[in-house]
């Protein structure tokens, strides 16, 4: 006897998702709630654990294709798997992708190359790379295409080969091609689809507005350089800027209480509370997991907090309780380089602050020039809500706390 395979419940109010990749072959031994298949749905990807223990059966579905919740999309057979290299797999759309180039083969017991995604396959064909030789961050280990896109740009960085001295002449070398462009269509992911949806959902229905400032980082950073070791052995965490920000964050939000507000009809509801959507970079796009009650919580709760979150989106294991709710956000650009930038809220919250790089730039203090590590700031807000003098409020007392960080201390 065997056993169907169904889409479990995904969260409220999500019915439906998408099949994302298979993590087992027909024929392959499984074993009780060891991961099959993974889906994707509105906010994030959900592993599908086997039901019994047995052997992988046939595909009901194929990768793409969306499914309900409760529809079966594979079946699990009783006993033992059969020895014997072959794959009994029904071809799928995601397994007819016509490669520009050899794939590269994999050594004998690579689990890794069994189990590459659509995405990962069509990157380690279009750079030419061996999967094994390449280490995966992935859950369990597997690749990703941030990892294929790594290796890539690290064989670019390695210095060429010297030419052989028996190259061919110029005359007799073929030439170059010449206006060759090439374009691959990928249909878009369930995630990408709603934050593209929920972004221009935000242009459209609030009056975005955004106020800068700068912020000297002097203080923070060397408070942080005198306690950093200390903070590591008796929390088990690096001290990051996160916690002080978020913490100067809960200052502001709880002097300027529209900022931690939304819009609910013809009605504002504002929190007692301040639950602080992190952006995150995950895989498949930026997710935003909630740090829950960050006004009640010490910094290094907070910093475990979004260390365990940064973990879980790396892994592809975010869960959707992860993100639910939250009433002000804070994005940090920086650590990808960005010296400025308009952040755009996450909607139904009215408020979201930017943070970028840290520049060593020349400022007057007391009459004198002087060099100090600055960052900017941008607080975008929803003008419906919250008046341009209640967001210039709100960036200044983050500004004073980040800038003298006994404010934190005190509740000033």
């Amino acid at each position: 006897m065997g056993s169907e395979v169904r889409v479990p419940t995904l969260g409220e109010s999500v019915s439906e998702a998408t099949i994302g990749e298979w993590l087992k072959k027909p024929g392959e031994a499984v074993a009780l709630d060891e991961p099959i298949a993974s889906l994707e749905t509105d906010k994030v990807a959900v592993e599908v654990p086997a039901p019994i223990a047995g052997v992988m059966g046939e595909y009901k579905v194929a990768v793409g294709d969306t499914v309900e919740v409760g529809a079966v999309i594979a079946t699990i057979e009783e006993g033992a798997a059969q020895a014997g290299p072959e794959d009994t797999r029904p071809r799928n759309e995601a397994d007819v992708i016509a490669p520009t180039a050899p794939e590269p083969a994999a050594p004998e017991g690579d689990d890794h190359a069994q189990t590459l995604s659509p995405s990962v396959r069509r990157a380690v064909l279009e750079h030419g790379l061996d999967p094994s030789t390449i280490k995966g961050t992935g859950k369990d280990g597997r690749l990703t295409k941030e990892d294929v896109l790594a290796a890539a740009q690290a064989k670019k960085a390695s210095p060429a080969p010297a030419a052989r001295a028996e190259a061919p002449s110029p005359a007799s070398s073929p030439s170059p091609a010449t206006g060759e462009r090439v374009e691959e269509r990928v249909k878009m992911t369930r995630l990408r689809q709603t934050i593209a949806r929920r972004l221009k959902s935000a242009q459209e229905d609030a009056a975005l507005l955004t106020t800068f400032n700068d912020c000297d980082m002097t203080a923070v950073m060397e408070a942080r350089e005198a306690y950093k070791d200390l903070f590591a052995k008796k929390h088990g965490i690096k001290l990051g800027f996160m916690s002080f920000f978020a913490k100067a964050a809960c200052l502001a939000l709880k002097d300027v209480p529209a900022v931690n507000a939304r819009i609910e009809g013809d009605e504002i509801v504002y929190h007692k509370y301040v639950d602080i959507s992190v952006a995150v970079s995950a895989p498949n796009g930026l997710v935003v997991p909630v740090v829950r009650n960050a006004d009640a919580m010490s910094f290094a709760e907070i910093e475990q907090a979004i260390a365990g979150y940064g973990k879980k989106a790396k892994e592809g294991t975010l869960t959707m309780a992860d993100m639910a709710g939250g009433t002000f956000t804070i994005s940090n650009g920086g650590v990808f380089g960005s010296l400025m930038s308009t952040p755009i809220i996450n909607p139904p919250q009215s408020a979201v602050l930017g943070l970028h790089r840290i520049e060593e730039r020349p400022v007057a203090r007391n009459g004198q020039v002087v060099i100090r590590p600055m960052m900017y700031l941008a607080l975008s807000y929803d003008h419906r809500l919250i008046d341009g003098r209640e967001a210039v409020t709100a960036l200044k007392i983050i500004k004073e706390a980040i800038e003298d960080p006994m404010r934190l201390l005190i509740d000033l």
